[in-house]
């Protein structure tokens, strides 16, 4: 047995496995091109682009086993059911995608909660988001921010806490820039195009206790960035992540003495917050 890893393997077999199920789904769809028209298989290029996608976003040898086969196994079967109707092939490939890719985004956040935690999302400490990953949960995306706006549409954008720290939902581009640094907590959103102030990310999973080590870590962030400038602290809504690291830095920098009164300065700031269990076990 040699020294390689078993990553080292994977890596190995990757480029092999991708390019057998790359033939077997060429397989699966060629009874389909003998005979409905090239027009009824659009859906074919999209699925192998998701095929790609998935094999980047893990990098997993088995992953791509598991989407080509799927992929293979679903086209053989419009190809065995409806050999001579394009029209029916042609609506049936636009529903199957149209389901797919929001059922894809969604199960790919539910590893998050199952344990994987949010290196699901692939965030970086400067924000930024894979473009596989981008791609992938796109769906996902488009409902959080949908859901940003529903919850805090009628709420201030951010909100004063102390000396020059500010809480408050995910920023736009233009909003970020009027701060010297945005703390971000949002593993599922990106830095938005534009921003050019520094940014900092923690990436946490929204409704997940946060890991106690990443919490402080970002306190210590907030309050060094704060020496230096205007400091936002944001997540998603700005209710939880982000209220319970300024509740953090509030507590360990004694400017309250207890998480109790760090959530009673948050809520007299004029937002609602949810961090109870997250700033109790985090002080105690």
């Amino acid at each position: 047995m040699t020294g390689e890893s078993g990553d080292e393997v994977h890596r190995g077999r990757g480029p092999v496995v991708l390019g057998a199920t790359v033939f077997g789904f060429l397989l699966g769809v060629a009874p389909i091109f003998r005979d409905v028209p090239l027009a009824a298989h659009w859906w074919i290029a999209p699925g192998v682009a998701c095929l790609a996608a998935i094999v980047a976003w893990r990098g997993w040898w088995r992953a791509a086993a598991i989407a080509g086969g799927a992929l293979a196994i679903a086209a053989f079967v419009v190809s065995a059911l409806i050999p001579q109707r394009p029209l029916a092939a042609f609506f049936a490939g636009f529903v199957a995608l149209f389901l797919l890719w929001p059922a894809l985004a969604l199960a790919i956040v539910a590893l998050a909660y199952a344990g994987a935690g949010s290196k699901v999302f692939q965030k970086s400490a400067d924000g930024s988001i894979t473009l596989a990953c981008r791609l992938l949960l796109l769906p996902y995306r488009l409902g959080a921010r949908t859901n940003i706006w529903a919850w805090t549409r009628n709420l201030a954008p951010q909100v004063a806490v102390a000396d020059s720290v500010f809480l408050g939902r995910f920023p736009t581009a233009s909003e970020a820039n009027g701060f010297g640094t945005v703390i971000d907590l949002a593993a599922e959103l990106e830095r938005p195009a534009g921003a050019t102030c520094r940014w900092i990310a923690f990436p946490m999973v929204d409704l997940l206790p946060p890991p106690l080590m990443v919490q402080q870590q970002a306190a210590g962030a907030l309050e060094k960035a704060r020496r230096d400038g205007t400091v936002l602290v944001c997540c998603a809504l700005g209710f939880q992540r982000s209220a319970g690291v300024v509740a953090e830095w509030l507590v360990v920098t004694g400017r309250a003495r207890t998480p109790a009164r760090a959530r009673e300065m948050l809520s007299a700031a004029g937002r609602p917050v949810h961090l109870v269990e997250a700033t109790e076990r985090a002080a105690s």
